[in-house]
C-alpha cells in the first residue's frame, strides 16, 4: 500500500516537479537553479527562482519564498491538507480553476441524472457565452448530481475515466475520477484544447477543422504530461491554450519538445482564450 505523504516528506518533494504538474516549465535551467515566469503574476522576465540543491523557491518580484507545500497552497490557494493531496498524486480531489462556488471535494458529487441539454437556465448560460445548442449538444450532456444532501445542475462534457467536467453560470466543478477527454475520429491531425467551452467555441467558429481533426480536451493543466503520449500519434498537433502564464508557458514547452506542433494563440492573441475572442465577435455581429 502507498505510503501518504505527511508535511515532513513533503518537504523532500521536488519543486520542479510540483511546478511541472502544475504547469509551469523553467525558462532556463543551470546546475543549480531554474528560472521560471512567476506563476503568481504577469512578467515578461523570469524573476522566479527555485533553488537546485536547496529545493526551495524564490520570487524575486513579490519577495516571497519557502518549501513545496507553500507553493503549492499558494498557487492552489487551498489548505496545507489540500496541498498534500495534491503531492499525494489525488489531484482529482478539486478542480484547479478558481470557483464562484467551491464543493469542497469531486469524490462527494453523486451523478443522477444525464440527458440531453434542454434546461432552460442552461440554454440561456450557452447564449451568454454565444454557443448554439446545436453545438453544445454535439459534445456535452446535461447532468444532474448531488453534493451534501443539495441537488445540482449542469452543462457536462464527459472525461476518458467517465467522470465530468460540470459547468453552469455559478460554478466551475467536476466528478471523480478527473482526467481529459480524447476525441479520437481517426485523422492524423491532432487539436489541443483547454475546456469545454474552447472546443465549443472553436465548434462554431470552424467546424470543418473540429471534422478534420482528433480532438484532446485537457480539463486541467495537470495532465499536460499524460497526454503527451498522445502527441506522437499524429504528424499535425494545433495548439489552442489560454493566453495567461501558464497557457503560454506551456505552449512554448510543447513547442520546443515537439517540432510538428503548431501554437494557434496569435489568432486570438488580443483575448484570453478562444470563447473571449467568439463572445466579441458574435457583440460585433449584432451592431
Amino acid at each position: 500500500m502507498k505510503r501518504k505523504i505527511n508535511c515532513e516528506t513533503a518537504r523532500n518533494f521536488s519543486v520542479l516537479t510540483a511546478l511541472e504538474k502544475l504547469g509551469y516549465f523553467p525558462n532556463r535551467t543551470t546546475e543549480k537553479e531554474a528560472w521560471f515566469l512567476s506563476p503568481f503574476r504577469s512578467e515578461t522576465q523570469a524573476s522566479f527562482k527555485v533553488s537546485l540543491t536547496r529545493n526551495r523557491w524564490y520570487d524575486h518580484g513579490m519577495g516571497i519564498g519557502g518549501n513545496v507545500i507553500d507553493l503549492v497552497s499558494r498557487i492552489l490557494k487551498c489548505t496545507v491538507k489540500e496541498a498534500l493531496e495534491f503531492l499525494n498524486n489525488e489531484i482529482s480531489h478539486f478542480s484547479f480553476q478558481q470557483q464562484p462556488i467551491i464543493l469542497q471535494r469531486t469524490t462527494g458529487i453523486i451523478i443522477t441524472k444525464v440527458q440531453e441539454i434542454k434546461h432552460p437556465a442552461l440554454i440561456r448560460y450557452l447564449q451568454s457565452r454565444s454557443i448554439p445548442l446545436s453545438i453544445a449538444k454535439l459534445y456535452c450532456k446535461e447532468v444532474w448530481y448531488t453534493h451534501k444532501t443539495k441537488t445540482y445542475f449542469a452543462i457536462g462534457l464527459k472525461n476518458d475515466l467517465g467522470g465530468w467536467e460540470l459547468r453552469n453560470k455559478i460554478l466551475k466543478n467536476s466528478s471523480s475520477p478527473k482526467t481529459f477527454t480524447h476525441i479520437n475520429q481517426g485523422h492524423s491531425q491532432l487539436i489541443i484544447l483547454e475546456g469545454m467551452f474552447d472546443l465549443m467555441s472553436l465548434a462554431v467558429m470552424s467546424n470543418v477543422l473540429l471534422n478534420t481533426s482528433d480532438i484532446l480536451i485537457l480539463n486541467s493543466i495537470a495532465f499536460i504530461k499524460d497526454v503527451e503520449q498522445y502527441i506522437t500519434n499524429y504528424t499535425t498537433v494545433r495548439l489552442y491554450l489560454d493566453k495567461d502564464n501558464t497557457g503560454q508557458n506551456i505552449s512554448q514547452y510543447l513547442t520546443k519538445k515537439f517540432k510538428h506542433i503548431k501554437d494557434q494563440s496569435a489568432s486570438y492573441k488580443h483575448y484570453k482564450d478562444l470563447n473571449e475572442l467568439l463572445r466579441y465577435e458574435t457583440k460585433m455581429d449584432r451592431r
